[in-house]
Parts: structure tokens; sequence; C-alpha cells
């Protein structure tokens, strides 16, 4: 790469929104060229073996997939296969952790025994059975439009309610109204709507009654993914993921280069000032947040202020499967789907409230899941016998770790929330690596600052915004524009970002492409 190198296309960042964008723009027959400050591309769609001695390639950061289009795979041809989950959830009763709901995908009477025997009525289950239905047709609607230009809010209104008048009275109360208030609406079972509302709040600080309605987009993102709401494993971990991308943007012959450091970037002529000197694209695509684009910009493009995160993850390597303190699920169905942990309506609101004035929650809530239980491909031969859990806390913005001690805190505070449904505590069955340390790898929304560029931690690079336009002077547009013509965000940052998705990238390519 010379001083004065002339690219139609500099992608900055190799997330799998970069990578995508450059998968997408080197078929067309353009020049591409990804830059990427780290030493390896995926961003936080990677694996990596954490646990020294032990080959064990666990999905460091993101962990599963809905949101990725079929549409992306086959146009890039990915090598790519996605596993669907039978279990959706379990929950364990937090007042009584002998009894829980098991939501079995494959099988309705055992979904409707597990929602009578832990609510004590048949209501409960037929009120889910409704809510999830309707939600479906909306999912069936929406979903196809995140890959074309922007509609207007009144378009995917009629889009999604036609003639329907029960239809338009659940958009109205998702889109105008507090999650908490429509899920009261719903459901009179406080754990119930727990299980629901946690959809609404991963990565997301916000309380379930929260007036600026994050939450709700949060939700709307979560149940949306594929037309179904289905949340898949990647065969081989997020790292197959990133690493299909890449080859499909290196094979179509996109440059991408590591390890990459940039001084300062001009939208108005396309230059990119590099260490070794410069170079310069027709466009410009930001990968990475908006955030970690100003800071090489003289003129700012618009984003929010003060962007978090709020998760805590947890990844282990366990000897074997804790057992359950409820008799009648099996440890292999409750951790193969997503593991509800004092994760009640109530118990949500007390944790953000004890999180909004800077305290690690008391009984942190939190989910897991079992990578293992569905693609045993993460894990050397030698490990045989042993599984992965992925933890997820909610509730824990980067100000509850800021003084001395608190990550510990809240990783022993979380521990010990999982301990509370659990018939013996998890540290019994944590392996340990080859120094003899219990196999566990804590991430806060700091680590996930200094590792990625994620301003705050925040995972979806900042709020999620409504995937429709907001604006007229919206309509009609990808939802990757700034105010510089030649600077496209192609990272989660754009509307229709956030997840691992590739949405963002595949769209600013398509804006470029369609002219």
């Amino acid at each position: 790469m010379t001083r004065s190198a002339q690219f139609d296309d500099i992608i900055i960042g190799a997330g799998h929104n970069g990578l995508t964008a450059a998968a997408y723009l080197a078929a067309a027959g353009r020049s591409v060229l990804v830059l990427e400050k780290a030493d390896h591309v995926g961003g936080a769609a990677v694996s990596a073996m954490p646990f020294p001695g032990l080959p064990a390639r666990l999905s460091r950061y993101s962990y599963l997939v809905s949101l990725l289009p079929r549409e992306i795979m086959a146009d890039l041809e990915l090598d790519i296969t996605l596993i669907r989950r039978r279990y959706s959830s379990y929950t364990p009763l937090p007042a009584d952790p002998t009894r829980g709901i098991l939501v079995d995908n494959e099988d309705l009477d055992v979904t409707a025994a597990s929602f009578r025997r832990a609510t004590g009525t048949d209501t409960v289950f037929t009120a889910w059975q409704s809510f999830y239905s309707r939600m479906g047709t909306i999912a069936r609607r929406v979903f196809p439009t995140m890959t074309e230009p922007l509609r207007s809010a009144a378009e995917i209104h009629d889009l999604v309610v036609g003639t329907d008048s029960s239809e338009a009275e659940l958009w109205e109360a998702l889109t105008s109204q507090p999650l908490g208030t429509l899920l009261d609406q719903y459901f009179d079972d406080d754990v119930v709507r727990g299980i629901v509302a946690t959809d609404g709040l991963i990565g997301t600080f916000a309380d379930l009654d929260d007036p600026t309605l994050r939450q709700n987009i949060c939700f709307l993102y979560h149940l949306i993914g594929g037309g179904t709401g289905d949340w898949d494993v990647p065969l081989g971990g997020m790292g197959a993921v990133s690493g299909a991308l890449y080859q499909a943007a290196s094979s179509a012959g996109a440059e991408i280069r590591t390890g990459v450091r940039i001084s300062g970037i001009d939208p108005a002529d396309g230059t990119v000032e590099l260490a070794g000197g410069t170079v310069s694209g027709s466009m410009l695509y930001a990968g990475c947040a908006p955030d970690v684009i100003n800071q090489l910009l003289d003129d700012p493009i618009t984003t929010e202020n003060d962007t978090r995160g709020a998760q805590l993850k947890i990844n282990l390597l366990l000897e074997r499967l804790p057992r359950l303190r409820d008799a009648s699920v099996s440890p292999e169905a409750a951790f193969s789907g997503t593991f509800h942990i004092n994760e009640s309506a109530t118990q949500l609101h007390t944790a953000w409230r004890q999180a909004d004035r800077g305290e690690v929650p008391e009984l942190p809530p939190c989910e897991i899941y079992c990578h293992t239980l569905s693609d045993r491909s993460i894990l050397g031969p030698e490990l045989a016998g042993k599984q992965t859990l992925t933890l997820f806390g909610l509730h824990t913005p980067p100000e509850v770790f800021d003084e001395p001690g608190a990550v510990e805190h809240a990783v022993g505070a979380t521990l010990a929330s999982l301990n509370s449904v659990l018939a013996e505590p998890i540290q019994n069955v944590i392996a340990h690596d080859v120094t003899g340390n219990p196999c566990i790898e804590v991430k806060t929304p700091q680590d996930l600052e200094d590792a990625l560029g994620l301003p705050g931690g925040n995972i979806f690079h900042r709020s999620l915004q409504w995937p429709w336009a907001e604006s007229a002077a919206e309509v009609g547009t990808w939802g990757c524009e700034t105010r510089h013509p030649r600077l496209l965000l192609c990272g989660a940052g754009a509307r229709r970002g956030g997840g691992v998705s590739g949405i963002p990238g595949r769209n600013a390519a398509r804006k470029v492409l369609d002219g």
C-alpha cells in the first residue's frame, strides 16, 4: 500500500458489518480497503480460547444469531450453519425454584403443562400463545423491510396492521406506550411478564416503564429476527460467522489490513491518515461506533450523548451441568435454551433502581445458555463431557464497576443469584485450567469499550432506533447516511443496526451500488 493509494471504498472497522459491506462492494468489482485497529477481524463476533491449556473456543462477546437475513447468507454464499434450539427457555420460579416454566418449541403439551404447574392455571399460557402469535405476525411483516430503503412510520403501520383492528391495538401499544404497560395488559403473572420483558433489556439500561421507549425498540428487534424471532446457535461459534464473512470479502478481492492506526479522516476528499501516509477513497464507511468515528473528524456526525451499555458477560467451562432444584426438568433441557434467573418483572425493576443509583443489584437478574448442548465442535476431544455456559447479566451499567473491588463483587453477586435456583453451587462444577485457576472469564462494559471501541460498552454502538424513518427526510434513504455525503455508517450505529445481522453493512453497500 503506497502513500497515495486510491480505492473506491475504504471501510473503517473489520467487524462483521464492515466485512459484509466489503464483500458486497468487492463482489461488484469495486476496489475495497478495510482497515482494522485490532490484530484480528470480527469485532464482537469472534471466538477465543480464554482458558490456558484447554481447547475450548468460546464465543467471547456475542453468542447467538437472529437478525442475520438468509438473503445475506445466500448473496455472499456464506458457509454458516445455524442450529435451531428445541428449547426456547426455562425459568425457575424465584420464590420456589422446585417449579419452573419450560418452553419446548417441539412439544406444545409439555409447554402447556409446565405453565400450568408453575402458575396453577391455563390462562397464562393462553395469553402467552396469543401474544407471541400476534408478535409473530408483526415479525413476518416488519423483518423484510430491514433490507429495503426506509419506509415512513405510517407505511410500516399500514404494512403491519392492514385491516386487522386487533393488530392495530397491539402495534399502537408497542410503539407508543412503555413496554411495562403493554405487558401488564397481557400478563397478570409477575414471572411471565419478566420472561417476556427481558428481550427489551438486553444491552439496554432502562426500566420497563421508561418513557423514552428504548426498551420497546430493543424488544422489537429481539422478536423480529428472520421473521420468526428465533435465536440460533452458530455451528463452530461466532468466530465461524466472522470467518465466513472474511472469506467472502477477501475472495471477492477486498484488501483487509489489521493492526492499523488511523489518525484522521477528511470526508470532503475521502482522505484517511495512517501512520505510514495516507490513502483515499471515493466513499468512506464507518464500521465502528459513531462516537469512535467522531474522534477522527473535524466536523462530527450526529449521534447521542452519554452512550453506555448495561451488561456483565461471564464465560464458563464446566466439568458437568449443575443439578436443578426442579426435578421435573432435565438440566440438558433447562440449559440448552435461555435459562432465566431472577428476572420477574418486579425483580427487574428492583435491580434497575439499584443500578440507577450506581449500585450492583443485590440479586442481579441474568440469563445463561449452554452452547455445547447444541454444538460440541467448539471443544477439543480431550474435553469430552465438559460443557460451556454463557451468562449475560442485565442492569449492570459502567458506573456500577467504578469502585475498587466492584467487578469481584458483581461477579460474586451474580453467581449467588444463579446459585439461588440451583441444587448445588455453580462453583462445584466449574472446570480448572492447566494453571489450576477456575475457568471463568468476565467482561464488563469497560472491557468492551477498551477491547472493541464500544462507547460505554454499548453492544449496539448507541441506543437502538426504530427500524423506519422518523422524519420525512429519511424516507427512501438506507439509514446509513451522515451529514457528509462521502461518509456512510455501516456498523451497528446505523438505523437498523445492532445485533449480529450484517444489515447495516449490506444496506450501506446497497446505497452505493444502487446509486
